[in-house]
């Protein structure tokens, strides 16, 4: 990670005429899509739209995009999330439980924010897109370590109530609409 810190301890990267941090984002795919197609009012995110807001607001320069596993059939949505810009990351199973459980990446999405953070890889904040209660406790640790920025809860309704503690300046709802407006297909 960069030496250099802001007034609030922050971590950020020097450029040649302004500060701009080097953010990732790691967002849970499974949560996201049913925090946008499950609900009363149902909508899609349009992924090029969602990428360009995730850099613009976040300044997010690597977006890891956890998939529950590779289904033949949904090819075509894998290869527009990717030129979207984002990492698509598919979580290993053994071949006879595929469609048995589904594609829990909880782990996987906190295993990679651990391992870059103790392989001390170059970035400055997290931003998490997932509103699953499961990530409380790392989501705590981050704060305290002064590498969190956000965690982007798809909707209000399925956002976990272990979070309701957090300020407002660690959390927001992409289906307020000013964001939902920017980001839907």
């Amino acid at each position: 990670m960069t030496n250099k810190k802001d007034q609030n301890g922050v971590n950020v990267i020097q450029a040649k005429y302004a500060i701009r941090e080097k953010n990732y984002a790691f967002i849970d795919g499974q949560n996201l899509h049913m925090g946008t197609t499950s609900v009363k009012d149902p909508w899609k995110i349009n992924f090029k739209k969602f990428r360009i807001f995730l850099k613009d607001k976040y300044h997010i320069e690597i977006a890891y995009y956890f998939l529950g596993f590779v289904v033949e059939e949904k090819r075509d949505l894998y290869t527009k999330i990717q030129e979207a810009g984002f990492v698509l990351v598919f979580r290993e199973h053994n071949a006879a439980m595929i469609g048995k459980k589904k594609g829990n990446v909880d782990a996987d999405i906190i295993f990679s924010i651990m391992k870059k953070i103790y392989q001390n890889e170059e970035f400055d904040r997290v931003v998490l897109v997932s509103g699953d209660g499961d990530y409380k406790r790392m989501v705590d640790f981050l704060i305290e370590e002064k590498i969190f920025r956000k965690v982007l809860f798809p909707n209000k309704k399925f956002a976990s109530s272990l979070y309701k503690k957090l300020g407002s300046e660690f959390f927001d709802y992409l289906d307020k609409e000013d964001i939902k407006h920017k980001i839907k297909q």
